[in-house]
């Protein structure tokens, strides 16, 4: 698999993981600052590249 093609999904679930958490948390809770961190790293990791 293409390397920009896995961090993108990773990306894009990250992302996705985090929206979805956002709306049943406070924006400050662990869970929402840990899939924000998570999707950094991916982003980051995609700058790189």
């Amino acid at each position: 698999m293409d390397i920009k093609l896995y961090l993108l999904e990773k990306i894009e679930t990250c992302r996705t993981e985090m929206l979805e958490l956002s709306r049943q948390k406070e924006l400050t809770s662990e869970a929402v600052v840990s899939a924000s961190t998570r999707l950094d790293y991916w982003l980051n990791e995609y700058e790189k590249v």
